[in-house]
């Protein structure tokens, strides 16, 4: 037996931990000091200010059902929130309304790198299907406009614009209920399918 496993096995038969179990706390703490969630393991889907949204976007896009399961449960964090405004070219007041996210809550959970979970946060991660939705039907487009076309800043307009078949509600309207931003999301749909009025 090796010097090292030696060791290790003695550590753990006294009940301490290994010496090999503090990495992951180091990079927790980087993580925490940089605001941004650490990955703690494989398959695990955090956004990432410096990759931006859209990259988050497409991550969400590509999930299973069990990381999006976990994703719903971890909520978004507030600095996503207010990027995703920008991106999106809503004002950050905006946005909080539409999620049902109040504005005071939403800039300290940003500013104290923290996560927006519940309701709020299940508003948010709709609002990144809605955008994988409009993404996809940008990339199945043939159309010349659709390499320079930017669908998420048209999501940002469209959802702001009453529609018939929502009774002329604006989506934006019905965003902060997971059934509300299903019926957007069909509807989203159903315009890459002609079906759209």
């Amino acid at each position: 037996m090796s010097a090292t496993r030696l060791r290790t096995t003695r550590t753990r038969q006294q009940g301490k931990k290994a010496p090999a179990k503090r990495a992951p706390a180091k990079r927790m703490r980087a993580a925490a000091a940089r605001h941004e969630p650490a990955v703690e393991s494989k398959g695990v889907i955090a956004y990432r200010a410096a990759k931006g949204v859209d990259d988050y976007v497409r991550q969400v896009a590509r999930a299973t059902p069990l990381q999006l399961v976990q994703i719903e449960r971890q909520g978004v964090l507030g600095s996503f929130i207010k990027d995703l405004s920008k991106r999106m070219e809503i004002p950050s007041s905006r946005i909080f309304t539409i999620l049902g996210v109040p504005k005071a809550t939403a800039e300290k959970k940003a500013a104290a790198g923290e996560r927006v979970e519940g309701s709020g946060g299940q508003a948010a991660i709709g609002m990144v299907k809605l955008l994988a939705i409009a993404q996809q039907i940008v990339a199945n487009s043939t159309a010349r406009e659709a390499k320079t076309f930017d669908a998420t800043k048209w999501l940002g307009q469209w959802i702001e614009r009453p529609q018939a078949a929502l009774g002329g509600r604006k989506p934006a309207e019905l965003l902060d209920t997971p059934t509300g931003a299903e019926l957007v999301a069909r509807l989203l749909g159903s315009i890459e399918s002609g079906a759209y009025q």
